[in-house]
């Protein structure tokens, strides 16, 4: 099985060379990595349009080679797909390990998900794996300290039983790993989170004023079946994605109302 391996924390972060390593050991896999050369946490499904990217070859500890480049964690499943390793073409995407949880909302703003979610669109299988610190904050924080073994000898695991693992076409599987060893693993949704952002002013000088928006420690709503309470909970949480945003349940109601008479008042405004 071909994977292609990226992350949105950088080619050098520790997360995904432990993840590297771990499935180098699944028989079969023939791996390439594709990861930004710097952290790019946070930036979703965003892509560069307007810019040349640019990719340089690295060469691994063990001897084998990556390519980081300077675009985002979705740029790089599209360079993957589109020819950049020569004779590669991906099976199956696999996004991490991030460092900190991607959970409940959180998800709509992360790129380890969003690369995942690059795979769903281009019909691929995909995996998006993230780990609590060994503090156990349910967000990110800088100098927290990580321990990737149990996540990553889990991805390979699920990377080699693959074929077994019941994954509709067109659904991702999001795992989110506590910082402390698993009481077990659940299969989950998404849960919801509490923020707490607030808007700070940091300083003012030449006419200008540099805010902070990001509020500290984001709570979440305890629900049992949530990713968020079984990570909290110290379970591996394993939760099906799709793409598909459209609201079927509304579709009906929304129909039954006379979205046409709308166009009567907007055209006799142009008269």
């Amino acid at each position: 099985m071909k994977v292609l391996l990226t992350n949105d924390d950088g080619i050098g972060a520790q997360g995904l060379n432990d993840l590297r390593r771990a499935l180098l050991t699944v028989p079969g896999v023939e791996l390439a990595v594709i990861a930004p050369d710097s952290n790019r946490s946070a930036t979703a499904r965003s892509i560069t349009t307007r810019n040349l990217l640019s990719v340089e070859e690295i060469k691994f500890e063990d001897g084998t080679v990556g390519y980081a480049t300077d675009g985002t964690p979705v740029d790089c499943v599209r360079l993957g797909q589109l020819g950049l390793v020569n004779g590669f073409t991906a099976e199956l995407i696999v996004a991490g390990i991030n460092h900190g949880s991607n959970l409940g909302d959180d998800i709509t703003y992360s790129g380890t998900v969003a690369a995942a979610l690059e795979g769903v669109l281009l019909g691929l299988p995909a995996i998006a794996v993230s780990q609590q610190s060994t503090a156990r904050e349910l967000d990110f924080r800088a100098g927290m300290h990580f321990d990737f073994a149990v996540a990553a000898g889990f991805i390979a695991r699920m990377v080699e039983e693959l074929a077994e693992v019941p994954l509709p076409k067109g659904t991702l599987i999001n795992v989110n790993v506590p910082g402390v060893d698993p009481a077990g693993v659940e299969v989950t949704t998404l849960g919801k989170r509490i923020y707490r952002d607030e808007l700070t002013l940091k300083d003012e000088q030449d006419g200008r004023r540099r805010y902070r928006i990001y509020g500290d420690e984001p709570g979440f709503h305890d629900e049992p079946g949530t990713d968020l309470t079984a990570v909290a909970a110290g379970r591996i949480a394993v939760t099906p994605i799709h793409f598909d945003l459209t609201a079927h349940a509304q579709m009906d109601a929304l129909g039954a109302y006379d979205l046409a008479s709308l166009l009567v008042p907007a055209a006799a405004d142009l008269e």
